[in-house]
């Protein structure tokens, strides 16, 4: 008779100021492969064995103290809400390169990539953090190859994955790798989430990008774009609008906003679009009313900014609004 295998054990590191969801989605992903297969055994591991505060003010209670820590199969790194915590508390950076030589994977979570680049072990290798702090990561850490849209990156033993979120993308992954498809899409569907997402976290931050400022000229055309983006806002409508040459608003375009005028528009637009989209309404109509014209232009556009398709991300909202593909986007 086969003797049974020991459980894979994962260590999920937690210290005061973490970010809660960093740490409880590896632990739901874990726990519920566990369940069925028994193939996990999970813990939490403090610097010191004590209970650790989370950054929403949620306790979380310590498995094993970091220095009773031995070898362990995969070390998951959540981040700090925080950056500056890890320059304020080197000794978390210097846990993270003490335990990691133990552990034949190591994970992260969100900021937690900044822990593992500040411990080495990044060096040479790909990686990527939550998008708004990606260009961070890639100044403070040349030696590491950032990918700002990815919402993982494996490379080798080590993995990095994007906001927070993620964290279920990337144990997703590793449990796909442990045990399979199969194993991995029956996780997802309990968690209701993707096995795999359709495009990258840019799609989830085009909002967010869109630039701020000040200046009297440039200020009032940014306004404009964004409360109608399907105006015209070509290069001699701003022009004309801000009484100045077509090259001077382009640049101050550049100076102020880091892009073309055309390029601004267009991102507008696709923001519109994909708000558009998420209300329900059809691909055709997001098209027109958002400026982008036709369903070509917008799937172009949409493939440039968020890396997937009109249908794909109009389907995620489908879905959530209960209609019947809803077993087949989960997981599938």
């Amino acid at each position: 008779m086969p003797r049974p295998q020991p459980a894979h054990d994962v260590l999920v590191l937690a210290f005061d100021g973490v970010r809660l969801l960093d740490v409880a989605a590896p632990l739901e992903v874990f726990h519920t492969a566990a369940r069925t297969t028994g193939a996990y055994r999970v813990r939490v591991c403090t610097p010191d064995g004590r209970d650790v505060t989370t950054s929403t003010g949620l306790r979380i209670a310590a498995d094993v103290s970091a220095a009773d820590v031995g070898r362990t199969d995969t070390l998951v790194v959540p981040g700090p809400a925080d950056l500056r915590l890890l320059d304020e508390r080197p000794a978390l950076v210097e846990l993270v390169a003490r335990l990691a030589p133990g552990a034949g994977r190591v994970a992260s979570v969100c900021t937690g990539a900044f822990a593992l680049a500040a411990a080495g072990l990044l060096r040479g290798r790909r990686a990527t953090t939550h998008w708004e702090y990606a260009d961070d990561l890639a100044r403070a850490h040349p030696d590491v190859t950032v990918t700002p849209d990815a919402i993982y990156v494996q490379d080798g033993p080590v993995l990095t994955s994007a906001g927070v979120t993620a964290g279920i993308d990337v144990c997703l992954a590793l449990v796909e790798e442990d045990h399979g498809p199969d194993e991995a899409r029956r996780v997802a569907r309990d968690l209701v989430v993707f096995l795999q997402r359709p495009g990258g976290q840019s799609q989830f931050s085009a909002a967010s990008r869109t630039a701020t400022t000040r200046h009297p000229v440039l200020r009032p055309l940014l306004d404009a774009i964004a409360a109608d983006p399907a105006a015209d806002h070509s290069l001699r409508a701003l022009a004309a609008r801000a009484g100045l040459s077509g090259r001077h608003v382009s640049r101050l375009f550049v100076q102020q906003v880091g892009s073309t005028p055309a390029a601004h528009v267009e991102l507008l637009r696709v923001e519109a679009a994909r708000i558009l989209l998420e209300r329900g309404v059809s691909v055709t109509d997001a098209a027109h009313r958002s400026g982008l014209g036709s369903d070509e232009t917008l799937r172009r556009a949409f493939a440039r900014h968020l890396g997937t398709t009109p249908s794909a991300y109009a389907a995620r909202f489908r879905t959530a609004r209960g209609a019947p593909d809803v077993a087949r986007g989960v997981g599938a």
